[in-house]
């Protein structure tokens, strides 16, 4: 039940300020690849310093930041609200212009829009509305580089964490659902070298993609095997091939081939027991009695995490949504991956993701679009998690 010291705060979320903040961001660009985010922190910073609030831009690569938007509270714990600058490339397919940001029917669109530039103008909207409320702990807006691709802004922004968090927000596409666990990611690189020959006498030569194609086959047959021993929330760890490059012509035994596989983890999943598993069944195809030899790397990884249904950040956070509006759908679990489980894992901080959009129906997908009244429902959610864990 909303008290009425409450209702006055709420009353302070203004749609129209999110629907502006939510276009200026999606009108400047943030795709990655290649890493456009400066344009976007501009337009976030901006729009938070002209709202009075704290903002402090942490240079991570040259032209890439990190940006904290702070609104101060006492000397305890705060609540960290968290979300990434960047988006997926555009792609095809489009009939609105992807950096409009135009409203249509109550919805407005661009890329970005759910994933995540709409949780952005919320968690931004609530910091707003929260402003001289006596707060026990701060409220920080985390908005960070490179999630899309591979984690450079969570990775330097945990490295450098020096405040204590009572709980995170992660402000990504949920349906306004509240999601207690999500699985983590990885990427996993595996090379095949082999001998070029003419292909008229292949046995001369050692070829790459026969090889690839073995690992691709045993790959298959991990996310069998895999898929018998699924996670009660999150559903099973997964693997799939994503990529694959080799060969220079038709007439020509291929020397080299470069497979890309992603592989879902579930919580408490060591990548790097997932790498050495890979390694131990690639070893036992025996490759090299076809003249081949074989290269693994893991390039990303993105560590999954599960909250307790009874922890405090938990049963607040869905009590207060379920107050703001929200659909009141059961605590659920996400397939999908985020820079929340760094929170969790590295700083041991509880997580939720709770955002605006959807990440099954609009995210990465041409004309992705946000509901103008899913903005307003996740930004009183914010406000009064805020004001409940921290007042």
């Amino acid at each position: 039940m909303i008290t009425p010291a409450e209702q006055a705060v709420l009353d302070r979320v203004d749609e129209q300020l999110l629907v502006r903040i939510t276009q200026s961001l999606l009108r400047a660009p943030g795709q990655n690849p290649p890493g456009e985010e400066a344009a976007t922190v501009a337009a976030l910073s901006a729009a938070a310093i002209e709202l009075d609030l704290d903002v402090v831009a942490t240079r991570v690569e040259p032209g890439r930041d990190n940006v904290s938007i702070t609104l101060a509270g006492g000397n305890g714990p705060g609540l960290l609200l968290l979300g990434h600058t960047d988006v997926v490339p555009v792609g095809d397919g489009w009939t609105t212009d992807p950096f409009g940001g135009e409203l249509i029917d109550g919805r407005i669109h661009g890329r970005g829009a759910s994933d995540m530039k709409g949780g952005l103008a919320a968690g931004l909207a609530a910091l707003a509305a929260l402003r001289g409320v006596e707060l026990s702990g701060p409220v920080e807006l985390a908005a960070l580089m490179d999630e899309e691709e591979t984690g450079k802004g969570i990775r330097a922004y945990v490295e450098s964490a020096t405040d204590s968090w009572i709980g995170c927000i992660t402000a990504e596409p949920t349906d306004l659902q509240t999601i207690i666990g999500a699985r983590g990611d990885s990427y996993l690189r595996v090379a095949i070298h082999g001998k070029s020959c003419h292909a008229g006498n292949p046995a001369d030569g050692a070829n790459a993609i026969y090889g690839a194609a073995a690992v691709v086959a045993e790959i298959e047959r991990l996310h069998a095997e895999l898929a018998e021993s699924p996670h009660p929330l999150l559903g099973a760890a997964t693997w799939s091939v994503g990529q694959i490059q080799g060969g220079t012509g038709g007439s020509i035994v291929p020397a080299e081939c470069v497979l890309v596989a992603d592989r879902r983890l579930l919580p408490g999943e060591s990548p790097e027991a997932v790498l050495d598993d890979l390694k131990v069944r690639v070893a036992a195809l025996n490759l090299q009695d076809r003249g081949l030899s074989v290269e693994l790397e893991m390039p990303m990884e993105m560590p999954a995490f599960l909250t307790s249904a009874d922890a405090d950040l938990v049963t607040v956070t869905d009590a207060a949504l379920a107050d703001a509006g929200g659909p009141r759908l059961p605590l659920g679990g996400w397939t999908a991956a985020c820079d929340g489980g760094f929170v969790a894992r590295d700083l041991g901080v509880p997580v939720v993701v709770l955002g605006p959009g959807s990440v099954t129906t609009q995210a990465h997908r041409a004309d992705e679009s946000v509901g103008v009244d899913e903005l307003v429902v996740a930004a009183r959610a914010y406000v009064l998690t805020a004001l409940r864990l921290l007042g």
